[in-house]
């Protein structure tokens, strides 16, 4: 518990010095918004409005490759990746305390291009605010879950950039599947429905399973 403490709040302190993940991702979220809104042709029709849910995964979800992208890159830039290899502890609390960074940024990114999101589509947020924050955090779970562990694997490969969206995208179909569904739902009736929330649960219960055990292999590799 104290490893998964300690790289938690390093891991948050160097991006609270720095903020250069958060305002790339931020920035990446809300010019994706700001090209959706001029692509989405005038006048909101009932067809139209019920892409929205898709398109603001789709910046969301690409949003949080970009940070992943970033997640080790102080370890390597400093030589410090076998540091956290030789760490007293099992080094699954590494992965958890990397994957809760990752999500407390990328949960940051959501409620800002979430707002504006909203101001952009004209979409009320009253209702559906709380059942929307809910979705927003499991589907962020997964992500970041699964996320950083295949950033881990990538982060020593030549070309990390491209390699890790291409290992992860695939994976990601039922988290980025349920939170649709799910979205779609709390923002045209306000109600959350059991089977995508049910998916996005035993998703990310998975993802941090099999995640949390497989981190020791790759620190290895």
């Amino acid at each position: 518990m104290s490893v998964f403490l300690a790289v938690l709040w390093k891991d948050l302190l160097v991006e609270w010095r720095s903020r250069d993940r958060l305002a790339a991702m931020a920035v990446f979220a809300l010019l994706v918004v700001v090209m959706f809104q001029f692509a989405t042709p005038p006048g909101a029709s009932p067809e139209s409005r019920a892409h929205l849910p898709g398109l603001l995964w789709i910046a969301w979800l690409f949003a949080g490759i970009l940070g992943l992208n970033r997640a080790f890159a102080l370890e390597l830039e400093n030589d410090a990746w076998s540091g956290l290899a030789l760490a007293p502890a099992d080094r699954g609390w590494i992965y958890l305390g990397k994957a809760a960074a990752s999500l407390a940024v990328l949960l940051a990114v959501q409620l800002l291009s979430g707002v504006a999101f909203a101001l952009a589509f004209a979409v009320p947020l009253d209702a559906a605010a709380p059942g929307l924050a809910a979705v927003a955090g499991l589907g962020a779970l997964g992500i970041t879950a699964l996320g950083t562990l295949f950033a881990a694997v990538a982060a020593r490969t030549a070309y990390r950039e491209a390699m890790l969206p291409l290992l992860l995208l695939p994976l990601l179909v039922p988290i980025l599947l349920g939170a649709v569904r799910a979205s779609a739902a709390v923002l045209a009736d306000g109600t959350l429905p059991w089977p995508p929330l049910r998916l996005l649960l035993v998703t990310d219960a998975v993802f941090l399973i099999v995640s949390f055990l497989c981190f020791e292999y790759v620190l290895d590799e």
